[in-house]
């Protein structure tokens, strides 16, 4: 069972790249870790790596979309404690980078189940215990390519990546979180993006081919801040490592 006074997090997509490392590092802190792998094999690999490592790592089983698992996560979680303090919406689908003159909805649909359908179906769920935390926080794990001016600003190299589905569906997730913090005011929601706008650097991860030129420990310092906020930390912000990132 969960020491019921530690902080108990649930990471989705925690398996690998920046939801394992947020793990890692939460668990050194001493926090629970609720481990969310759509992969219950490469879950079982990295909660054992993580329990070697002394942290308290409890794997679940979790594919953000599908109802059925997220029902039987919280039936797990549940079983644990009777609270969730912090929820990392980590999990993502990158999608092929297709150019929008060739995109379909079949396509977008696909990256928009894991990016946007997925967060809000595991938000949903995991309200209940969420409220009954006394500074419960819900970190989304976006991407600056979700920016509106980011995008829009010919200095980014993002700027001149046509592609629709992915980059669409970090500025839906954006969107999301901005209206569950207006909604949930008891509830601190917020945006974290692995990178450095300013210095047009994203992490090194499975995702990106590790093409990137921030190490996922660099590219979690955001998640991992988000996560840590106390009772009067903000709400309704979209950061980086570096500090706060234009809508």
């Amino acid at each position: 069972m969960t020491n019921t006074e530690q902080t108990s997090v649930l990471i989705t997509g925690a398996n690998k790249g920046l939801g394992l490392e947020a793990a890692r590092r939460l668990g050194e802190r001493g926090w629970a870790i609720f481990l969310g792998s759509r992969d219950e094999a490469r879950g079982r690999a990295a909660a054992e790596t993580l329990t070697a490592g002394g942290a308290n790592v409890v794997l679940v089983p979790l594919d953000v979309t599908s109802d059925e698992s997220v029902a039987d996560a919280v039936r797990l979680v549940r079983a644990h404690t009777d609270r969730l303090d912090v929820l990392i919406n980590n999990a993502g689908a990158p999608g092929r980078v297709i150019a929008p003159v060739d995109a379909t909805v079949d396509e977008i649909h696909s990256v928009y189940d894991t990016n946007v359908y997925g967060p809000i179906r595991v938000t949903h769920a995991f309200l209940p215990l969420l409220q009954k935390a006394d500074n419960p926080r819900v970190v989304m794990v976006s991407s600056a390519v979700g920016s509106f001016a980011v995008v829009t600003d010919p200095e980014q190299p993002v700027s001149k990546m046509h592609e629709l589905a992915y980059t669409s569906s970090k500025a839906a997730l954006n969107m999301i979180t901005v209206r569950y913090a207006q909604a949930l005011p008891q509830i601190k929601f917020n945006v974290a993006t692995p990178g450095e706008v300013a210095n047009h650097t994203f992490a090194a991860t499975d995702m990106n081919n590790h093409t990137g030129q921030l190490t996922v420990t660099e590219g979690t310092d955001s998640i991992v801040e988000l996560a840590m906020i106390d009772a009067d930390g903000p709400t309704g912000i979209f950061v980086d490592r570096l500090g706060p990132v234009g809508w």
